[in-house]
């Protein structure tokens, strides 16, 4: 379903430059939070499963899990965009995160692990969701100053990012108070902010910004039927590499951080650290994830997509290399090294959002960005099963070092791309 005026109406269609500013108010409003949502399955969700299972092998499968729940949302939340707009498909995939959310809880009141890795998967949504949502922070902006829009609404996520995991004490003394187990009160929080998410979009993202950018967009086409010389091959094969180039390099990214991260707290916990101190690290670890990102923005708008995603590469190898070498009494060098992992992920984020975005037409944006999100989050998931099954085999130094190694990769595929925005 597309959405278009009728043939000989008059309303004045709203000027993108002052609807634009509002957008971004309203998604900044909602990723504040989705980042409390995100946060709940990241601090605590393999732990929880550990206590379950009573076996470290499977700790990285509750990332697995949601990450893998997050690329069929992904799909889900990307066709329902490209249909009926970014409102109606945003709102469900948080919508859908929050009833993941209770039904984890649910799970660890029954001590129900298969109950648990069901609504861990159903959890995914909110994950891939929040992902998402960068997206509509660009479909207005020009073409200058979309990797900062996209960054606007990614540091939005910082401050619900930092507080969730911080908040592992007193939702654990709100888990007494309702009955429910210590590891489960960060899911009450996860449920209710993914909601109020569902809710700021679903009341306030209007004009739908997607919309809005096809309905602009479709005077344009008129023009460039009017000479279909204009597009040619090149254009589609440019349109190929920059879709390949940006995915691949969101991908690498994102294996390597979910890979390393979800293995941190149970590295922590198996050196004594209390749950307060993994929260901290997974909060330092989101803050570098987001906080970073205006500067991000400013960065490829300035300097270049092809720069930034290759310092991504330098950075998480480095954040790799630290995490390795840490003392696993260091909670400093340990929230250290997390942070370099967040800020490598934020580069590779923003610059390769801002590939696929420049090259995808609007036609087929959201659908594409859609599938984009579904092979980050695929990469996620094989990090964060991977990473359980290789610190039991090996040790957490050698998974850190692993993810380290692997991010180079992103060097040569920058260089061999010959990609022009």
């Amino acid at each position: 379903m597309t959405s278009t005026a009728p043939t000989g109406t008059t309303a004045p269609v709203p000027d993108p430059a002052q609807v634009q500013p509002r957008i971004l108010r309203v998604l900044v409003a909602s990723q504040i939070f989705s980042g409390a949502g995100l946060a709940a399955g990241v601090t605590v969700g393999a732990l929880l499963a550990q206590d379950m299972l009573g076996s470290t092998s499977l700790a990285g499968l509750p990332s697995a899990l949601f990450t893998t729940g997050s690329a069929l949302a992904a799909i889900t939340v990307g066709r329902i965009s490209q249909a009926r707009g970014r409102r109606p498909g945003l709102a469900t995939g948080y919508l859908t995160g929050a009833i993941g959310s209770a039904g984890v809880i649910t799970a660890a009141v029954l001590d129900n692990p298969v109950l648990l890795f069901i609504a861990l998967f159903v959890y995914g949504a909110g994950t891939a969701t929040n992902l998402q949502a960068r997206y509509a922070g660009a479909d207005l902006a020009p073409v200058g100053h979309r990797a900062r829009a996209v960054s606007t609404v990614l540091v939005a996520t910082t401050l619900g990012g930092v507080a969730g995991p911080n908040l592992a004490a007193p939702a654990g003394t709100l888990a007494e108070a309702l009955n429910i187990p210590d590891l489960a009160g960060l899911f009450v929080i996860s449920g209710a902010a993914y909601a109020l998410a569902a809710l700021v979009l679903a009341l306030w993202l209007r004009p739908d910004p997607l919309l809005l950018a096809r309905g602009i967009d479709q005077a344009k086409e008129a023009d460039a039927a009017a000479n279909p010389a204009a597009a040619d091959d090149a254009d589609h094969r440019e349109v190929r590499k920059g879709v390949v180039l940006g995915a691949l390099v969101m991908i690498l990214t994102q294996l390597v951080m979910v890979a390393i991260m979800t293995m941190t707290p149970v590295h922590m916990h198996d050196h004594g650290h209390s749950t307060t101190a993994s929260g901290l690290v997974i909060g330092i670890h989101i803050g570098a994830m987001y906080l970073p990102s205006p500067l991000t923005g400013l960065l490829v708008d300035r300097y270049g997509r092809m720069k930034i995603a290759a310092a991504s590469g330098l950075t998480l190898l480095a954040a790799g290399i630290l995490a390795a070498a840490a003392p696993g009494d260091s909670v400093a060098l340990l929230a250290l090294a997390l942070a370099l992992l967040g800020l490598g992920w934020n580069f590779g984020l923003v610059s390769g959002t801002a590939i696929i975005t420049d090259t995808v037409p609007l036609a087929t944006r959201a659908k594409t960005q859609g599938l984009v999100d579904v092979s980050i989050a695929i990469a996620g998931a094989t990090g964060g099963m991977a990473s359980g099954i290789m610190v039991a085999a090996t040790s957490y130094p050698v998974l850190a070092l692993t993810g380290g190694a692997l991010s180079l990769a992103l060097l040569p595929a920058v260089a061999a791309t010959a990609y022009r925005p």
